[in-house]
């Protein structure tokens, strides 16, 4: 059974830095993609940052520059690290792992920045 749980989140000031972490268990980031998603108020879950079994990483526009996502595949966990961020990032983040044809999602873990 493939269980996704994040850690981190919680609120900063704007211009803060936050650092996210996601353990997968059931299931390989050596072989499987995996990504953080947003959901802020009012509107639809999205993929911010992704990283693909092999290593590659990709990034919203919005998170370019100031989000990273890495992982450690002995620990089978994502990092997403935040920096500068912004009210505009408030939102619940949701990390999701690939196995076969499903996507496992974690519980979600609140981030608020305050202006």
């Amino acid at each position: 059974q493939v269980q996704v749980v994040e850690f981190g989140g919680g609120l900063v000031q704007a211009g803060g830095s936050l650092r996210l972490s996601c353990t997968v268990s059931g299931t390989s980031l050596s072989i499987n993609p995996a990504g953080w998603y947003q959901e802020a108020p009012g509107d639809r879950r999205e993929l911010v940052a992704g990283i693909s079994s092999s290593g590659r990483t990709n990034y919203a526009d919005s998170v370019k520059g100031r989000f990273t996502i890495s992982r450690d595949i002995a620990k089978n966990t994502v990092y997403r690290q935040m920096n500068s961020l912004k009210p505009e990032d408030t939102a619940v983040y949701y990390c999701a792992a690939n196995s076969g044809s499903r996507v496992y999602w974690g519980q979600g873990t609140q981030v608020s920045v305050s202006s």
